[in-house]
């Protein structure tokens, strides 16, 4: 049995009907979350709504922080969203990442003092995706038709623990599987404000974990989670965000000065 309350923290812009699967994959686990975080980067009154909906479904909390639309701002709105928490262990997902019904108790046994926990995700491609979000269907396996990076979708945990862990590298930690300690989050101030458009956000938080000794645990073959197909985002401002990233890691930072408790 589990000692501790779980979170899980949804990110979403403006993609309701994606967001709805991801509901419906939350309804089908095993272990139900304590609540449920929408990090909202400007969604227009659809996803209200659907949120609305939603709320009456779960027997658990539904928080939603909002802000409005000024552009890709998702650091922002995960700390607003983290500031409404009370759960002791959040799981990090995409409002586009659908969730196999063994994900959270997956996440569960996996989370450990002193390590924030990488999962992955397997891709779904255009055609399957738009069947999915048609007949709101989230029934997935690793031999589903539509699938790439298949090799993910495998979820085999007697083999989990042999997989490379690599606890001190920030690269490819990715916010749409990520889990981590509120108290941890709060202790590197969580994800940096200044941030805009996509890109680094994470590898960034992850540095400053890292720098404060709290390691990185990749998982395979279990938490397993399949990604909805969307149009490539921009990558405007890529080498601006790579800047901040590299700084973190040349200088050893632990903290930012803009972030969860400055929103």
């Amino acid at each position: 049995m589990k000692d501790f309350t779980i979170g899980i923290l949804v990110s979403t812009y403006n993609w309701p009907s994606a967001l709805e699967l991801v509901f419906l994959s939350i309804l089908q686990q095993t272990v139900m979350p304590d609540e449920i975080l929408i990090a909202d980067d400007g969604s227009a009154e659809e996803t209200i709504q659907l949120i609305d909906a939603y709320r009456k479904k779960f027997n658990i909390p539904l928080k939603h922080a909002w802000h409005e639309d000024n552009g890709f701002r998702k650091s922002i709105v995960l700390n607003k969203a983290v500031k409404l928490a009370e759960a002791d262990y959040i799981i990090e997902i995409d409002g586009d990442i659908v969730l196999d019904r063994r994900f959270i108790a997956d996440h569960i046994l996996q989370a450990q003092k002193g390590y924030f926990v990488q999962g992955s995700r397997a891709m779904i491609n255009e055609a399957k995706t738009n069947q999915m979000i048609k007949d709101k269907d989230i029934k997935l396996n690793p031999l589903s038709k539509g699938l790439y990076t298949r090799f993910n979708a495998y979820r085999i945990p007697a083999l989990a623990k042999f997989y490379n862990n690599k606890p001190l590298d920030p690269m490819n930690v990715k916010g749409c599987n990520l889990a981590f300690w509120r108290n941890d989050y709060i202790k590197v101030n969580g994800y940096y404000n200044d941030f805009e458009g996509w890109g680094w956000e994470d590898y960034e938080f992850a540095a400053r974990l890292i720098n404060s000794g709290v390691y990185k645990k990749r998982v395979k073959m279990v938490a397993i989670s399949y990604h909805l197909f969307h149009k490539q985002t921009s990558r405007a401002n890529y080498f601006p965000n790579e800047v901040i990233y590299r700084r973190t890691v040349d200088e050893k930072l632990t903290y930012c000065d803009s972030g969860y408790r400055e929103v």
